[in-house]
Protein backbone atom coordinates (compact mmCIF):
# COMPACT_ATOMS: atom_id res chain seq x y z
CA UNK A 1 0.00 0.00 0.00
CA UNK A 2 1.39 3.20 -0.86
CA UNK A 3 1.92 6.21 1.28
CA UNK A 4 -0.60 7.79 0.03
CA UNK A 5 -3.49 5.17 1.08
CA UNK A 6 -1.99 5.14 4.55
CA UNK A 7 -2.61 8.73 5.18
CA UNK A 8 -6.13 8.68 4.41
CA UNK A 9 -8.21 5.51 5.18
CA UNK A 10 -10.64 5.73 2.39
CA UNK A 11 -8.62 6.31 -1.56
CA UNK A 12 -9.88 9.55 -2.74
CA UNK A 13 -10.82 9.45 -6.16
CA UNK A 14 -11.53 12.80 -8.75
CA UNK A 15 -14.65 11.67 -11.19
CA UNK A 16 -15.09 13.34 -14.44
CA UNK A 17 -18.54 13.59 -13.84
CA UNK A 18 -19.38 15.70 -16.96
CA UNK A 19 -21.90 13.37 -18.29
CA UNK A 20 -24.19 13.33 -15.66
CA UNK A 21 -25.41 16.83 -17.58
CA UNK A 22 -28.03 16.73 -20.00
CA UNK A 23 -29.92 13.68 -21.49
CA UNK A 24 -28.22 11.29 -19.57
CA UNK A 25 -27.01 7.95 -22.13
CA UNK A 26 -24.43 5.90 -22.92
CA UNK A 27 -21.56 7.54 -20.66
CA UNK A 28 -23.83 9.44 -18.60
CA UNK A 29 -25.38 5.93 -17.53
CA UNK A 30 -22.18 4.72 -17.06
CA UNK A 31 -20.64 7.59 -14.53
CA UNK A 32 -24.06 7.40 -12.84
CA UNK A 33 -23.62 3.42 -12.26
CA UNK A 34 -20.18 4.18 -11.30
CA UNK A 35 -20.49 6.25 -8.55
CA UNK A 36 -23.67 4.12 -7.16
CA UNK A 37 -21.50 1.07 -7.47
CA UNK A 38 -18.69 2.28 -5.78
CA UNK A 39 -20.64 4.32 -3.39
CA UNK A 40 -23.14 1.21 -2.36
CA UNK A 41 -21.96 -2.36 -3.43
CA UNK A 42 -18.61 -2.51 -1.90
CA UNK A 43 -18.10 -2.94 1.89
CA UNK A 44 -17.20 0.66 3.65
CA UNK A 45 -13.82 -0.26 4.10
CA UNK A 46 -13.29 -0.79 0.27
CA UNK A 47 -15.55 2.61 -0.68
CA UNK A 48 -13.57 5.45 -2.60
CA UNK A 49 -14.43 8.43 -1.51
CA UNK A 50 -15.62 10.43 -4.24
CA UNK A 51 -15.34 14.17 -5.63
CA UNK A 52 -17.26 14.52 -8.79
CA UNK A 53 -15.99 16.90 -11.70
CA UNK A 54 -17.83 18.72 -14.05
CA UNK A 55 -15.52 19.72 -16.86
CA UNK A 56 -17.66 22.85 -18.18
CA UNK A 57 -18.84 25.88 -18.14
CA UNK A 58 -22.47 25.45 -19.12
CA UNK A 59 -24.52 23.42 -16.52
CA UNK A 60 -21.78 22.63 -14.24
CA UNK A 61 -23.41 24.21 -11.19
CA UNK A 62 -26.53 22.04 -11.90
CA UNK A 63 -23.99 18.87 -10.94
CA UNK A 64 -24.78 18.73 -7.15
CA UNK A 65 -28.34 18.74 -8.23
CA UNK A 66 -28.14 15.29 -11.13
CA UNK A 67 -25.66 13.32 -9.35
CA UNK A 68 -26.77 10.31 -7.65
CA UNK A 69 -27.83 10.72 -3.71
CA UNK A 70 -25.00 8.65 -1.75
CA UNK A 71 -22.86 9.28 0.65
CA UNK A 72 -19.28 9.87 0.44
CA UNK A 73 -19.58 12.10 -2.14
CA UNK A 74 -19.08 16.14 -3.00
CA UNK A 75 -18.96 18.13 -5.81
CA UNK A 76 -16.32 20.63 -7.06
CA UNK A 77 -17.85 23.72 -7.79
CA UNK A 78 -14.69 25.36 -9.98
CA UNK A 79 -16.12 26.01 -13.58
CA UNK A 80 -14.11 26.11 -16.76
CA UNK A 81 -15.11 26.01 -19.80
CA UNK A 82 -14.84 22.43 -21.77
CA UNK A 83 -12.94 23.53 -24.99
CA UNK A 84 -10.59 25.66 -23.12
CA UNK A 85 -9.32 22.88 -21.07
CA UNK A 86 -9.11 20.30 -24.13
CA UNK A 87 -7.26 22.92 -25.76
CA UNK A 88 -5.04 23.94 -22.85
CA UNK A 89 -4.35 19.83 -22.05
CA UNK A 90 -3.60 19.05 -25.50
CA UNK A 91 -0.46 20.90 -25.76
CA UNK A 92 0.43 21.27 -22.27
CA UNK A 93 0.20 19.76 -18.41
CA UNK A 94 -1.84 22.75 -17.16
CA UNK A 95 -3.82 23.32 -15.28
CA UNK A 96 -3.53 19.84 -13.38
CA UNK A 97 -6.72 17.75 -12.52
CA UNK A 98 -6.47 18.48 -8.95
CA UNK A 99 -6.85 22.94 -9.73
CA UNK A 100 -10.24 22.04 -10.55
CA UNK A 101 -11.09 18.50 -7.87
CA UNK A 102 -8.48 19.32 -4.81
CA UNK A 103 -6.23 16.82 -3.49
CA UNK A 104 -7.22 13.61 -4.29
CA UNK A 105 -5.23 10.00 -4.83
CA UNK A 106 -6.73 9.40 -8.53
CA UNK A 107 -8.01 11.04 -11.05
CA UNK A 108 -10.56 9.35 -12.76
CA UNK A 109 -11.25 10.76 -16.94
CA UNK A 110 -14.18 8.57 -17.54
CA UNK A 111 -15.06 10.08 -20.67
CA UNK A 112 -11.79 9.56 -22.75
CA UNK A 113 -9.95 12.55 -21.63
CA UNK A 114 -7.41 12.41 -18.96
CA UNK A 115 -6.04 15.37 -17.45
CA UNK A 116 -2.18 16.53 -16.65
CA UNK A 117 -2.06 15.02 -12.33
CA UNK A 118 0.71 16.60 -10.45
CA UNK A 119 0.55 14.51 -6.99
CA UNK A 120 -2.36 12.01 -7.96
CA UNK A 121 -2.46 9.24 -10.31
CA UNK A 122 -4.57 9.30 -13.09
CA UNK A 123 -7.18 6.57 -14.92
CA UNK A 124 -9.07 6.57 -18.18
CA UNK A 125 -11.88 5.09 -19.71
CA UNK A 126 -11.65 4.74 -23.33
CA UNK A 127 -15.41 2.97 -24.25
CA UNK A 128 -14.88 2.67 -27.86
CA UNK A 129 -12.73 3.20 -30.78
CA UNK A 130 -15.26 4.80 -33.10
CA UNK A 131 -13.19 7.69 -33.56
CA UNK A 132 -10.67 5.80 -34.85
CA UNK A 133 -11.84 3.35 -36.73
CA UNK A 134 -14.92 4.88 -38.26
CA UNK A 135 -14.38 8.87 -37.84
CA UNK A 136 -17.68 9.22 -40.49
CA UNK A 137 -19.52 8.31 -37.62
CA UNK A 138 -19.09 11.00 -35.28
CA UNK A 139 -19.38 14.60 -34.31
CA UNK A 140 -16.45 16.82 -34.57
CA UNK A 141 -16.25 17.39 -30.73
CA UNK A 142 -15.98 13.22 -30.47
CA UNK A 143 -13.26 13.53 -33.13
CA UNK A 144 -10.89 15.47 -31.59
CA UNK A 145 -10.41 12.09 -28.99
CA UNK A 146 -7.91 11.19 -32.03
CA UNK A 147 -5.63 13.80 -30.27
CA UNK A 148 -6.65 13.64 -26.99
CA UNK A 149 -6.99 10.02 -26.16
CA UNK A 150 -3.18 8.63 -26.73
CA UNK A 151 -2.10 11.41 -24.53
CA UNK A 152 -4.41 10.49 -21.81
CA UNK A 153 -3.20 6.86 -22.30
CA UNK A 154 0.46 8.22 -21.89
CA UNK A 155 -0.37 9.58 -18.86
CA UNK A 156 -2.39 7.22 -17.35
CA UNK A 157 -1.20 4.63 -14.76
CA UNK A 158 -3.95 2.30 -15.31
CA UNK A 159 -6.92 2.40 -18.44
CA UNK A 160 -10.56 0.73 -18.74
CA UNK A 161 -12.17 -0.85 -20.85
CA UNK A 162 -15.56 -2.27 -20.72
CA UNK A 163 -15.02 -5.06 -22.43
CA UNK A 164 -11.58 -7.60 -23.59
CA UNK A 165 -13.09 -6.46 -27.47
CA UNK A 166 -12.11 -2.60 -26.94
CA UNK A 167 -8.87 -3.72 -24.64
CA UNK A 168 -7.84 -5.62 -27.65
CA UNK A 169 -8.52 -2.73 -30.39
CA UNK A 170 -6.90 -0.23 -27.86
CA UNK A 171 -3.95 -2.27 -27.28
CA UNK A 172 -3.57 -2.91 -31.22
CA UNK A 173 -4.19 0.58 -32.31
CA UNK A 174 -1.43 1.64 -29.46
CA UNK A 175 1.21 -0.54 -28.94
CA UNK A 176 2.81 1.78 -26.76
CA UNK A 177 0.05 1.06 -23.75
CA UNK A 178 1.29 -1.17 -21.13
CA UNK A 179 -1.06 -4.53 -21.08
CA UNK A 180 -1.25 -4.69 -18.09
CA UNK A 181 -2.41 -1.26 -17.24
CA UNK A 182 -5.79 -2.21 -19.07
CA UNK A 183 -8.27 -2.57 -16.92
CA UNK A 184 -11.70 -4.61 -18.29
CA UNK A 185 -14.45 -3.25 -16.25
CA UNK A 186 -17.66 -4.96 -17.48
CA UNK A 187 -20.78 -2.28 -16.66
CA UNK A 188 -23.87 -3.91 -14.70
CA UNK A 189 -27.36 -3.81 -14.97
CA UNK A 190 -29.62 -1.77 -12.41
CA UNK A 191 -31.56 -4.36 -10.21
CA UNK A 192 -34.66 -2.46 -11.25
CA UNK A 193 -34.81 -4.17 -14.59
CA UNK A 194 -35.50 -7.17 -12.91
CA UNK A 195 -38.18 -6.12 -11.11
CA UNK A 196 -39.71 -3.76 -13.55
CA UNK A 197 -43.21 -5.43 -14.93
CA UNK A 198 -44.86 -5.46 -18.31
CA UNK A 199 -47.36 -2.44 -18.54
CA UNK A 200 -51.40 -2.69 -17.94
CA UNK A 201 -53.40 -0.84 -20.54
CA UNK A 202 -53.54 2.14 -18.54
CA UNK A 203 -49.96 2.45 -18.15
CA UNK A 204 -49.25 1.66 -22.14
CA UNK A 205 -51.99 4.45 -23.05
CA UNK A 206 -50.28 7.18 -20.24
CA UNK A 207 -46.84 6.29 -22.24
CA UNK A 208 -48.02 5.79 -25.47
CA UNK A 209 -47.20 2.37 -26.27
CA UNK A 210 -48.87 0.06 -28.15
CA UNK A 211 -50.01 -3.43 -27.15
CA UNK A 212 -47.33 -5.12 -29.09
CA UNK A 213 -44.34 -3.73 -30.25
CA UNK A 214 -40.39 -4.09 -31.13
CA UNK A 215 -38.25 -1.98 -29.36
CA UNK A 216 -35.44 0.29 -30.61
CA UNK A 217 -33.31 1.69 -27.95
CA UNK A 218 -30.51 4.13 -28.23
CA UNK A 219 -29.46 7.73 -29.92
CA UNK A 220 -30.48 7.84 -33.38
CA UNK A 221 -26.48 8.09 -35.18
CA UNK A 222 -25.19 6.10 -37.71
CA UNK A 223 -23.30 3.83 -35.87
CA UNK A 224 -26.39 2.42 -34.00
CA UNK A 225 -28.05 0.81 -37.49
CA UNK A 226 -31.71 2.22 -37.34
CA UNK A 227 -31.58 2.70 -40.96
CA UNK A 228 -30.65 -1.02 -41.51
CA UNK A 229 -33.50 -1.55 -39.11
CA UNK A 230 -36.09 0.41 -41.32
CA UNK A 231 -34.85 -1.50 -44.34
CA UNK A 232 -35.31 -4.69 -42.45
CA UNK A 233 -38.87 -3.72 -41.68
CA UNK A 234 -39.66 -2.62 -45.29
CA UNK A 235 -38.68 -5.87 -46.53
CA UNK A 236 -40.59 -7.72 -43.55
CA UNK A 237 -44.18 -5.67 -44.40
CA UNK A 238 -43.72 -7.00 -48.11
CA UNK A 239 -44.48 -10.45 -47.12
CA UNK A 240 -46.21 -10.08 -43.34
CA UNK A 241 -48.82 -8.01 -42.54
CA UNK A 242 -49.01 -8.58 -38.75
CA UNK A 243 -46.03 -6.88 -37.52
CA UNK A 244 -45.92 -5.24 -34.34
CA UNK A 245 -45.22 -1.47 -34.11
CA UNK A 246 -41.45 -0.70 -34.17
CA UNK A 247 -41.05 1.93 -31.10
CA UNK A 248 -37.92 4.20 -31.12
CA UNK A 249 -36.92 5.38 -28.06
CA UNK A 250 -34.04 7.61 -27.28
CA UNK A 251 -32.55 11.05 -28.64
CA UNK A 252 -32.35 12.76 -32.00
CA UNK A 253 -28.64 11.81 -31.94
CA UNK A 254 -26.89 13.82 -35.37
CA UNK A 255 -26.39 11.90 -39.00
CA UNK A 256 -28.93 11.14 -42.14
CA UNK A 257 -32.30 10.93 -40.76
CA UNK A 258 -33.86 7.79 -41.15
CA UNK A 259 -37.02 7.78 -43.50
CA UNK A 260 -39.68 5.60 -42.87
CA UNK A 261 -42.71 7.71 -44.65
CA UNK A 262 -43.54 5.32 -47.00
CA UNK A 263 -44.18 2.34 -44.10
CA UNK A 264 -47.82 2.49 -43.17
CA UNK A 265 -49.16 5.54 -40.77
CA UNK A 266 -48.08 4.58 -36.72
CA UNK A 267 -46.20 1.47 -37.92
CA UNK A 268 -43.41 2.97 -37.13
CA UNK A 269 -43.39 5.50 -33.69
CA UNK A 270 -40.57 7.45 -32.47
CA UNK A 271 -41.30 8.74 -28.99
CA UNK A 272 -37.84 10.35 -28.13
CA UNK A 273 -35.94 10.60 -25.02
CA UNK A 274 -37.22 9.18 -21.47
CA UNK A 275 -36.83 8.79 -18.13
CA UNK A 276 -35.18 6.18 -16.83
CA UNK A 277 -38.14 4.77 -15.16
CA UNK A 278 -39.99 5.07 -18.27
CA UNK A 279 -37.04 3.33 -20.02
CA UNK A 280 -37.62 0.34 -17.48
CA UNK A 281 -41.42 0.42 -18.39
CA UNK A 282 -40.42 0.68 -21.93
CA UNK A 283 -38.30 -2.18 -21.98
CA UNK A 284 -40.54 -4.53 -19.52
CA UNK A 285 -43.02 -4.17 -22.12
CA UNK A 286 -41.32 -4.98 -25.66
CA UNK A 287 -42.36 -8.01 -27.29
CA UNK A 288 -38.11 -8.22 -28.09
CA UNK A 289 -35.46 -5.41 -28.47
CA UNK A 290 -33.91 -4.68 -31.54
CA UNK A 291 -30.43 -3.74 -31.63
CA UNK A 292 -28.48 -3.60 -34.80
CA UNK A 293 -25.61 -1.75 -34.23
CA UNK A 294 -22.24 -1.20 -36.61
CA UNK A 295 -20.01 -1.12 -33.61
CA UNK A 296 -20.06 -1.19 -29.95
CA UNK A 297 -18.11 -0.92 -26.96
CA UNK A 298 -19.97 -2.83 -24.77
CA UNK A 299 -23.82 -2.99 -25.51
CA UNK A 300 -26.16 -2.60 -22.41
CA UNK A 301 -29.53 -2.01 -23.59
CA UNK A 302 -29.66 -5.86 -24.48
CA UNK A 303 -28.98 -7.08 -20.95
CA UNK A 304 -31.08 -4.97 -19.62
CA UNK A 305 -33.95 -6.36 -22.10
CA UNK A 306 -32.63 -9.86 -20.61
CA UNK A 307 -32.86 -8.51 -16.90
CA UNK A 308 -36.50 -7.87 -17.72
CA UNK A 309 -36.93 -11.24 -19.52
CA UNK A 310 -37.41 -9.74 -22.53
CA UNK A 311 -35.64 -11.39 -26.16
CA UNK A 312 -32.95 -9.02 -27.69
CA UNK A 313 -32.15 -9.34 -31.80
CA UNK A 314 -28.81 -8.30 -32.00
CA UNK A 315 -25.50 -7.42 -34.26
CA UNK A 316 -23.29 -10.29 -34.53
CA UNK A 317 -19.93 -8.74 -33.04
CA UNK A 318 -17.34 -9.79 -31.24
CA UNK A 319 -18.34 -7.91 -28.36
CA UNK A 320 -21.84 -8.69 -28.31
CA UNK A 321 -20.95 -12.04 -28.21
CA UNK A 322 -18.60 -11.68 -25.61
CA UNK A 323 -21.08 -10.04 -23.36
CA UNK A 324 -24.43 -11.65 -24.31
CA UNK A 325 -23.18 -15.10 -24.97
CA UNK A 326 -25.18 -17.30 -26.81
CA UNK A 327 -28.44 -16.02 -25.16
CA UNK A 328 -29.35 -13.15 -27.99
CA UNK A 329 -30.63 -13.65 -31.17
CA UNK A 330 -27.73 -12.88 -33.74
CA UNK A 331 -28.06 -10.89 -37.09
CA UNK A 332 -25.46 -9.64 -39.74
CA UNK A 333 -23.85 -6.42 -39.28
CA UNK A 334 -25.12 -4.78 -41.65
CA UNK A 335 -27.53 -6.56 -43.51
CA UNK A 336 -31.49 -5.61 -43.44
CA UNK A 337 -32.26 -9.26 -44.70
CA UNK A 338 -30.68 -10.79 -41.53
CA UNK A 339 -32.12 -8.21 -39.43
CA UNK A 340 -35.33 -9.48 -41.08
CA UNK A 341 -35.43 -13.05 -40.55
CA UNK A 342 -33.92 -12.87 -36.56
CA UNK A 343 -37.34 -10.49 -36.06
CA UNK A 344 -39.22 -13.11 -37.96
CA UNK A 345 -37.90 -16.19 -35.52
CA UNK A 346 -38.11 -14.32 -32.29
CA UNK A 347 -41.86 -13.35 -33.49
CA UNK A 348 -42.91 -16.55 -34.04
CA UNK A 349 -41.49 -18.14 -30.78
CA UNK A 350 -42.93 -18.02 -27.27
CA UNK A 351 -41.36 -15.37 -25.50
CA UNK A 352 -41.23 -17.12 -22.27
CA UNK A 353 -38.94 -19.51 -23.97
CA UNK A 354 -35.53 -18.79 -22.99
CA UNK A 355 -36.51 -16.38 -20.56
CA UNK A 356 -34.41 -17.71 -17.49
CA UNK A 357 -31.69 -17.61 -19.89
CA UNK A 358 -31.53 -14.34 -20.49
CA UNK A 359 -32.22 -13.49 -16.45
CA UNK A 360 -29.63 -15.28 -15.42
CA UNK A 361 -26.79 -13.92 -18.16
CA UNK A 362 -27.99 -10.51 -17.10
CA UNK A 363 -27.63 -11.20 -13.33
CA UNK A 364 -24.00 -12.42 -13.62
CA UNK A 365 -23.52 -7.96 -14.74
CA UNK A 366 -23.79 -6.59 -11.10
CA UNK A 367 -22.80 -3.47 -9.76
CA UNK A 368 -20.55 -5.49 -7.10
CA UNK A 369 -18.67 -6.54 -10.20
CA UNK A 370 -18.70 -3.46 -11.85
CA UNK A 371 -17.02 -1.87 -8.62
CA UNK A 372 -14.57 -4.56 -7.95
CA UNK A 373 -13.10 -4.49 -11.45
CA UNK A 374 -12.77 -0.82 -11.54
CA UNK A 375 -11.22 -0.42 -8.04
CA UNK A 376 -8.55 -2.79 -8.76
CA UNK A 377 -7.63 -0.49 -11.39
CA UNK A 378 -7.34 2.32 -9.11
CA UNK A 379 -5.38 0.01 -7.12
CA UNK A 380 -3.16 -0.82 -9.99
CA UNK A 381 -2.83 2.83 -10.81
CA UNK A 382 -1.50 3.69 -6.93
CA UNK A 383 0.93 0.62 -6.77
Amino acid sequence: MSSRQQAHPHTRVALDATPLLGARTGVGRYVEQLIVALRGALPDSDAPELTLVALTWRGSRDLADVAPIVPGVTTAALRVPARLLRELWARTDFPPGEFLSGPVDVWHGTNFVLPPTRRSRGVVTVHDLTYLRFPEWVTADVARYVALVPIGLRRAAAVCTPSHAVRSELLESYPFVDPDRVIVTPLCVEAAFFTTEKPEADIRAQLGLPADYLLFLGSAEPRKGLDVLIEAYRLLHRRRRDLPVLLIAGPAGWGPRADYSDLPHGLVTAVGYQSPSQVRTIVAGATALVYPSRYEGFGLPPLEAFAAGVPAIVSDLPVTREVLGDVADFAAVDDPESVGQAIELVLNRDRLVGQEARRLRAAAFTPEAFARATLSAYRRALA
